[in-house]
């Protein structure tokens, strides 16, 4: 019983952070970071100032929790692609969609980190630009594992994946919910666009004689 009743606290902890960062999302988007005060977002919420504090320490705490929300869900999507047991083709197409989903759902994170990044305390903004490298490193290894194989014709895998993440990471410019595509259909669009910068060579099966 005292597990249970420490699982549900948790979990109605978790559930205010979150509306808390939804609140403090949408007016950083709305007004900007530094036209935003701690006690707008308790209004928006309709609570007191002291429910926030008892959740986040600051603003800048707010600011930086919503400023790696995109970067850690692509990671998250990336660790997924190369867990799977599948070719690096197999684990770059997972990803593809994987990475696109990511960053349209975060898209309002993503564009109050490119706005705002420069409010960030140094030590949060290593922090999410080591997450970035994370990605690009991990990236580069899958596409450099992919030519090996003979699946993927680059010269410079690292270059590659530079490019693969910025014109995804670009897609929360551009997207709109209420646009020509969905989600799902944009992931597709934009890992076929994917696969054919790293120009991919299907193996196959060999003829029996």
């Amino acid at each position: 019983m005292p597990q249970a009743r420490i699982g549900i606290r948790d979990e109605i902890a978790a559930l205010k952070r979150t509306r808390i960062l939804a609140a403090a999302a949408d007016l950083f988007y709305e007004n900007g970071y530094e036209n935003t005060t701690l006690d707008a977002v308790a209004e928006r919420l309709g609570v007191s100032k002291p429910f926030i504090y008892a959740h986040f320490s600051s603003k800048s705490e707010l600011l930086a929790d919503i400023c790696s929300r995109g970067i850690a869900a692509s990671l998250e999507a990336l660790d997924q692609a190369l867990s799977m047991e599948d070719t690096p083709a197999g684990k770059l197409e997972a990803l593809g969609r994987g990475f696109v989903t990511a960053v349209l759902e975060s898209q309002i994170h993503i564009a109050i980190f490119s706005r705002e990044e420069k409010n960030l305390p140094p030590e949060d903004f290593e922090r999410i630009n080591e997450m970035r490298r994370d990605f690009d490193r991990k990236l580069t290894a899958l596409l450099r594992q992919g030519v090996e194989l003979g699946e993927f014709t680059l010269s410079d895998p690292h270059i590659a994946a530079l490019g693969i993440g910025g014109m995804v990471s670009w897609a929360y410019v551009w997207y709109r919910k209420d646009g020509r595509l969905s989600i799902p259909e944009v992931a597709d669009e934009l890992t076929r666009i994917i696969f054919a910068i790293v120009q991919y060579r299907p193996k196959t099966a060999k003829k029996s004689r």
